[in-house]
C-alpha cells in the first residue's frame, strides 16, 4: 500500500510528528506550506504515487530534494516497489 505521491513512507517517518505531518495523502498542501510539484501533478493526473505514471522517473522526482542534500534514488525504488504490489 503507498503512504506517499513521492515514495516516502511516511508510516516510518521519524519527523513526522515533530513537524506536524499527517502525509500529503491526507493534506491538501504540504506542512512546510506552498506546493509540492510532484504531489500537485500525481493528483492532476490521478496517479497514486510517481510510480504509475508513463515518464517515471521523471525529472521533478529524480531532483526532488537533491538541493537540500536528500538522494532521491530511494523514493524512486519505493514508487517501484509500490507498483509491483499493485500489478
Amino acid at each position: 500500500m503507498f503512504e506517499s505521491r513521492c515514495g516516502v513512507c511516511c508510516n516510518s517517518c521519524e519527523r513526522k510528528e515533530k513537524v506536524n505531518c499527517s502525509g500529503c495523502l491526507n493534506m491538501s498542501a504540504p506542512f512546510w506550506g506552498g506546493s509540492c510539484s510532484v504531489k500537485t501533478c500525481c493528483e492532476e493526473k490521478g496517479y497514486n504515487h510517481c510510480g504509475e505514471c508513463d515518464i517515471f522517473p521523471c525529472d521533478v522526482l529524480s531532483n526532488m530534494g537533491v538541493e537540500e542534500g536528500y538522494d532521491p534514488l530511494p523514493k524512486i525504488e519505493q514508487c517501484k516497489k509500490w507498483m509491483k504490489e499493485s500489478l
